[in-house]
């Protein structure tokens, strides 16, 4: 897989995400150091971090061992709600851990305890993409009145709302009211929410030479879904970038999800 062949969304800003990422979590130490190299020589140009995964250091020290531009790798790192009020301080050490002037993606990693603290959260985020530090931002785990509060205080939507999402949590009205405020929906946990060995899975896996895991990748995919699957485990990690060689009919992503309208 090189550049050219991944499918982006387009953020506002004419920011290019990749469609498909890889996610860190949990992938800490020489681990997640190896997992994250393996992951950009397989073809990952998209890589999701956080503070609170405690990795940064190790995925800014791949994303440069790996000879490749900066420019040329998407970065995502999160802000942990407890730490309003302390924005600046927060961006700054994830900056310096990962080796970068910038992030192309900063998030809020879940909503703060009020719609005050919210808002006021979503400010800082506003004016530290004003300066430069951030190519473009936007919120996880928000709830779609969660993210009209930040519209209506603000006047600008996040670019992303980053939730856990897969074939089973397919809720087309979710993704419709992201789609009409111009929020691009971003999935984690793809695997978490889905039987793998499910025989609706293996029959469309079969049908195009691939593992179950593909498909469910692809169909984030056929929607337009970023998506951010995680491994340490190198075979793993290969197979799951593999995922732009096929792609799924009409009436497969209605099966993927279960009958429900693609």
């Amino acid at each position: 897989m090189d550049d050219t062949d991944q499918p982006d969304v387009v953020l506002s800003g004419e920011v290019r995400m990749p469609l498909l990422g890889f996610g860190t979590w949990q992938a800490t130490g020489r681990a997640g150091y190896d997992a994250v190299l393996a992951a950009l020589d397989a073809g990952y140009r998209h890589l999701d971090t956080a503070t609170m995964y405690g990795n940064e250091q190790e995925v800014g020290r791949a994303v440069r061992d790996s000879g490749l531009r900066r420019e040329d790798v998407f970065v995502t790192t999160k802000i942990p709600a407890r730490e309003a009020g302390r924005e600046r301080q927060v961006l700054e050490a994830s900056l310096a851990a990962l080796d970068t002037d910038h992030v192309d993606l900063w998030l809020i990693h879940s909503p703060p305890r009020s719609p005050a603290e919210s808002t006021a959260m979503w400010r800082e985020l506003l004016a530290v993409r004003d300066e430069g530090l951030a190519r473009a931002v936007g919120v996880s785990n928000y709830s779609t009145p969660q993210l009209d509060e930040l519209i209506q205080a603000t006047a600008e939507a996040p670019v992303v709302n980053q939730i856990r999402w897969g074939p089973a949590l397919y809720d087309a009205g979710r993704l419709a009211e992201h789609r009409e405020r111009g929020i691009v929906l971003e999935g984690y946990s793809p695997f978490k929410s889905t039987d793998l060995g499910d025989p609706v899975l293996a029959r469309i896996a079969a049908a195009h030479g691939v593992t179950p895991a593909q498909v469910v990748l692809r169909w984030h995919v056929e929607h337009g879904i970023p998506v951010i699957p995680k491994s340490v485990t190198p075979d793993r990690i290969r197979a799951n970038a593999d995922i732009f060689t096929f792609s799924l009919t009409p009436d497969e992503v209605s099966d993927v999800q279960g009958g429900g309208p693609s």
